[in-house]
Order: C-alpha cells, then sequence, then structure tokens
C-alpha cells in the first residue's frame, strides 16, 4: 500500500494523545499524591486533546473531497470508519467533564475514579477501532490479525507514556515506579511488533494460483490488460526494495523502543532529568514515525495478484 504521510500523522499523534490521557486518567485515579497537581493533570489532558484534534485534522488531508467527510458516521453498524469517527466526537466531552471534574474537585473520589475509568476506557477503545479500520481488511493479509490493533494501543500507550513521564519530571524528579512502568509498556510494545514482523513475513496467503483456483501446476499472468500504471497499481502494488525494508526495521526498533529505553536507564546520569525524558519521546515519535510507514508499505493487496505478482 502507498503510505500516505497524513494518515500516518494522524496514526501515530491522535494514538499518541489518547495514550496520553488514558495514563494521565489512570494515574490520576490510582496515585495517592500526584506529582503534578491539578494544573499539570489539566496541562496533560490539554496537550492529549491537542494532539488528537492535530491528528484528525491531517486525516481530512487524505480525502479526496474533504467536503463529504461527515459521510463517515453514517454507517456504524458495518463500518469501523464510522465507529471510530463516533467514538472520536463523543471523546471531547467526556474529556471534558474529566477535567472539570479535577478542576472543579467535584463528587469526591468516587466520582473521580469512575469518571478516569470511563475516560481512559474510551480513549483506549477509540484506538482501538483505528487498529480495526485495518485489521477488519480481508484482502490485506498483513492486516488482517488480531496484532494490528494490539500495536495501535500498545504503541499509543507507550507514546503517552513517554509524554507523561517528561511532564512530571517539570514539576518533580524522577520516579522510579513511572520509569519501571514506562519501560515494561516499551518491551511488551517491542514484543508485540516482533511478532508481527514474524507473523507476516510467513509464506502462508493468497497467490495467483488460490486466487484462480489451479493448484496442480504454476500459473503465470501472460499480460496485465493495460500499458501504463493505473490507481490500483499506484496505490495498491506500491513496491519498495526488501533490503531498504530491512533496514527500516532495524532503524525503528532502534528509535521506537531502544533509545527510549536506554536514556530512561543510563542517560540519567548523563544528561538533565527533562532532556532525558524528551529524548526518549522524540526518539519515540521517529521511531513509531518509521513503524507506521512501514506497516503500509509492507502491506500487499490481494488485487496484486491480478497485476503480475504472484504471492500476496
Amino acid at each position: 500500500m502507498h503510505p500516505a504521510l497524513s494518515v500516518i500523522f494522524f496514526t501515530v499523534t491522535s494514538g499518541a494523545g489518547y495514550g496520553l490521557f488514558a495514563i494521565t486518567c489512570i494515574y490520576n485515579a490510582i496515585s495517592q499524591k500526584n506529582p503534578l497537581g491539578i494544573d499539570g493533570i489539566l496541562l496533560s489532558c490539554a496537550i492529549a486533546l491537542g494532539l488528537i484534534t492535530l491528528g484528525l485534522i491531517s486525516s481530512t488531508f487524505h480525502l479526496a473531497n474533504p467536503k463529504n467527510a461527515w459521510r463517515a458516521f453514517s454507517r456504524i453498524r458495518t463500518s469501523w470508519l464510522a465507529r471510530e469517527g463516533l467514538l472520536a466526537i463523543l471523546f471531547y466531552p467526556i474529556a471534558a467533564l474529566y477535567m472539570l471534574t479535577v478542576w472543579k474537585s467535584l463528587g469526591g473520589y468516587n466520582w473521580l475514579a469512575v469518571i478516569s475509568v470511563i475516560a481512559a476506557l474510551w480513549a483506549i477503545a477509540t484506538i482501538f477501532t483505528t487498529g480495526m479500520i485495518y485489521a477488519c481488511l480481508k484482502t490485506i493479509r498483513q492486516w488482517h490479525n488480531a496484532l494490528t490493533p494490539l500495536n495501535y494501543i500498545l504503541l499509543g500507550a507507550m507514546l503517552g507514556g513517554l509524554i507523561f513521564l517528561f511532564l512530571v519530571s517539570m514539576y518533580e524528579p524522577v520516579i522510579t515506579g513511572l520509569v519501571v512502568t514506562s519501560t515494561y509498556l516499551i518491551i511488551i510494545a517491542a514484543i508485540s511488533k516482533i511478532v508481527y514482523f514474524f507473523w507476516i513475513g510467513t509464506p502462508a496467503g493468497p497467490t495467483i494460483n488460490t486466487a484462480t483456483s489451479f493448484t496442480r501446476s504454476m500459473v503465470r499472468l501472460l499480460d496485465v490488460g493495460h500499458t501504463a500504471g493505473t490507481f490500483l497499481t499506484e496505490e495498491f502494488g506500491y513496491q519498495v526494495a526488501r533490503a531498504r525494508l530491512i533496514a527500516l526495521r532495524w532503524l525503528m526498533l532502534l528509535f521506537a523502543f531502544a533509545i527510549p529505553v536506554f536514556v530512561l536507564w543510563v542517560g540519567v546520569s548523563m544528561m538533565p532529568i527533562s532532556a532525558v525524558f524528551a529524548t526518549a519521546v522524540i526518539s519515540g515519535f521517529i521511531g513509531v514515525m518509521i513503524e507506521r510507514w512501514l506497516f503500509f508499505a509492507e502491506a500487499r493487496h490481494v488485487v496484486n495478484l491480478y497485476h503480475g505478482k504472484q504471492q500476496c
């Protein structure tokens, strides 16, 4: 698939925003002494909403006719895109209610815990629907699996955790428990992504033989039926050299996972705390941007079988 920069930016930034909001809610609900205070919590929520909004706006740049974006909400019962849009829009009043609860200290701890859980689960559910937009496509083997929405959630939570650490470092010195939790999120996300790479590398999948039902001997396409590129070949037949893909995978693992873990535990003794966490955030974003580019570039639509490709 052709990687669209607007969709890459949307999925990464909005995922980080929802992850940050969810982690802020959960931590505020379970911690007896929150180092951020009311102002810090509201700042964290505002940054999360800013990331979400930027992502949603950027997603419209991929539309051929942006004024018809409202139609995405018209198929709630059958479309994961419509469900994502509905959850994303309804998240704003829920986030506003949570921020109002924190700001005005409404309802006591029990109400705070309830609204925190609702907001956190809603944020995670929204990331899940984003992943399911791709996971539900049976025509693309690399996406049609449970690891797709899981990776979206884990990477969003990982970026949100790194941003949260950076914000906390502005108010208080290192909190070991938060660093450990963030490290666990990075490691779990890394394991899930590595498993995904191994899974999409397996040869199982549709071939031109299975598509034509001729399985006794090799089928070869003699004529593609056109002499120039088409929308299908340009959008769904995006080709990248295998050596480049492997190099980008290693680069992604380095920036998304290895560097953040290194600076969280080793960089503390080498530079100021805020600089450590800022480095981890920047590295994480670069790594996840590469991961999302690979997610699209490595996808193979079955329509390629009818344009000369032997296997998808």
